[in-house]
């Protein structure tokens, strides 16, 4: 099986690469030295997936699956280069596909337990899919709206004769006396235990026609749960033997299980992504690597993927490899002439600096540019950020008090000492720091303002995706007023009274909300071809954790 492909394979004879600044680059600190090491995505890397872009569009053969591929552009020893090129996880099923690079070594060792796992797994789904279908379901909703509307029909009906009672109650009692009196008010009451014996046998009939569906359906999310849980162990256990087994090598020669290199844990999936297998063959196969390049093709179900986009080291699953993989190979050779030292310079997805707009002792407040992170990854210190920037450029230990996503702009506060980060925090937590952000919406909203109540939920399976769920969900309010409309847009101020992620984007994008997504919101549906989310933090008004005194920050909102 040849697996080393000639750069002409993927290139165009006219095309044509202008050297230029990666645009991203995928790293790690050696676990030996803590020697940060860096390996490119290069624009040669970029065009050579494009080009691998192009021959699945045009063979169509894994159009209908989504998934991360990547290319890896190797040298080798006669100096000479090639590509190697890999998916993530399985191909039309298949973890073994010709001319694509293999999986991790190991996946052969659990191969009968993972079918028999997977079969299991399938039996869950179904059995799952079953329980959550059942008729009585439709049937209880049906019946329960039904009986609602019954009781809201004699509830009216009830109150009307019960305003006419009283008004004959008044006339009796002005008309007659004594026995004739008595009689007649007697009357009345009679009257009024009548319909209440009525509503109460239509509440008995209710309960004795629901209870049985209620029990079912109960029964029904019991075992639902039960299986769920049955579900997760399951996978854990594969995802331990399967971790176990796997076996990566780095460019020293070290090999090391999944187990070993992460003994707190691993996601599900980890080793079978693009990079590490793209970087275990390289080093198996004495390739040295010059520059890589991942990128996603085909639907996305979770949302947070677009079809030709680029992405870097996944956070949970590749990032945490990053340093082991590429040890043993100097970072002078990655930076082809670069500094080696640490460097921190705006990638592709951050546009700009950084704009400090309020410091004094104690604080600093920033206006983020749109595309770069807050803070560094979890598992990632260094990785380009406001954060990691200021700690390069003041040193010492600086807080970021809150968070911004990665795609919006806007005022973020930063401590300078522990109490300060700790007296923000908690006015963060009790609500008392007001909030103002501005957005631009993809569509004409009717409403001029608002309150929008709806209780969001992270899905583990899909994140950082936020839904809204009445069932799980945290409370999530905010308050919006229109503040312009122009053609099929509208400017939006909104005031978040709660602090999710993703809220705003969320109750914007949301049929229970507004309905209409913010502009350039592709993780939630907007496919506006713009460079940017229109989201920004407008405003910050809080108490100054020393002086006590309020303070007030506004930017000016740039789009």
């Amino acid at each position: 099986m040849n697996l080393l492909h000639t750069l002409s394979d993927f290139l165009d004879s006219k095309t044509i690469i202008s050297p230029s600044t990666p645009s991203y680059y995928y790293q790690g600190k050696c676990p030996q030295t803590g020697e940060l090491l860096k390996l490119p995505r290069t624009t040669l890397a970029e065009a050579i997936a494009q080009g691998l872009m192009a021959q699945l569009q045009e063979n169509n053969l894994y159009s209908h699956e989504g998934k991360m591929y990547g290319i890896l552009i190797v040298e080798l020893v006669t100096g000479e280069q090639r590509v190697i090129k890999a998916f993530s996880g399985l191909l039309n099923g298949c973890s073994i596909v010709d001319g694509w690079v293999p999986p991790i070594p190991g996946r052969e060792e659990v191969a009968l337990l993972e079918a028999q796992t997977l079969a299991a797994l399938e039996n869950i789904k179904q059995e799952l899919i079953h329980l959550q279908q059942l008729p009585e379901r439709q049937k209880y909703a049906t019946l329960t709206a039904e009986f609602y509307q019954e009781l809201q029909t004699i509830d009216i009906h009830h109150r009307h004769n019960k305003q006419q009672r009283q008004e004959k109650r008044q006339q009796l009692c002005q008309t007659l006396t004594g026995e004739t009196l008595s009689l007649a008010i007697a009357q009345l009451e009679t009257e009024s235990q009548k319909e209440g014996i009525a509503r109460r046998h239509l509440k008995r009939r209710q309960n004795l026609v629901l209870k049985p569906l209620q029990e079912l359906i109960a029964a029904a999310d019991t075992k639902i749960r039960d299986l769920k849980q049955r579900r997760k162990e399951l996978s854990r256990q594969l995802q331990a033997q399967m971790h176990a087994a796997y076996s990566l090598t780095n460019f020293s020669g070290q090999s090391l299980s999944l187990q070993e290199l992460l003994p707190a844990g691993t996601p599900t999936g980890t080793g079978d992504c693009c990079a590490p297998k793209l970087l275990h063959y390289a080093a198996t196969h004495q390739l040295k690597p010059i520059a890589m390049a991942e990128f996603w093709y085909g639907p996305s179900s979770v949302q947070d993927k677009v079809q030709g986009e680029f992405y870097g080291a996944c956070e949970e699953r590749c990032q945490p490899l990053m340093g082991f993989l590429l040890s043993g190979l100097q970072s002078h050779y990655f930076l082809k002439g670069e500094e080696s030292h640490l460097r921190f310079s705006p990638t592709q997805e951050s546009s700009g600096n950084e704009e400090i707009i309020y410091e004094d002792e104690w604080l600093i407040a920033v206006n983020k540019p749109p595309g770069l992170l807050s803070v560094p990854g979890r598992y990632h210190d260094n990785q380009d950020s406001v954060l990691s920037r200021l700690r390069l450029r003041y040193g010492g230990e600086l807080m970021a008090v809150h968070r911004l996503d990665q795609e919006t702009s806007g005022i973020l506060l930063i401590a300078k000492d522990s109490f300060s980060y700790s007296h923000l925090s908690q006015q963060f937590q009790q609500r008392k720091i007001h909030k103002v952000y501005e957005a631009i919406l993809a569509g004409n909203l009717k409403v001029n303002t608002g309150v929008i109540n709806l209780p969001l939920w992270g899905n583990p399976e899909k994140r950082p995706y936020q839904q809204v769920d009445f069932q799980y969900g945290k409370p999530s309010i905010t308050q919006f007023r229109v503040i312009e409309r122009v053609d099929n847009y509208t400017r939006v101020e909104f005031i978040p009274l709660t602090g999710r992620t993703h809220q705003l984007r969320v109750h914007a994008a949301d049929q229970q909300g507004l309905g209409i997504v913010i502009l350039g919101d592709r993780f939630y549906g907007c496919n506006a071809g713009v460079t940017r989310l229109h989201l920004h933090a407008r405003e910050l008004t809080f108490q100054h954790p020393h002086s006590g005194h309020k303070i007030h920050l506004h930017t000016k909102t740039p789009f």
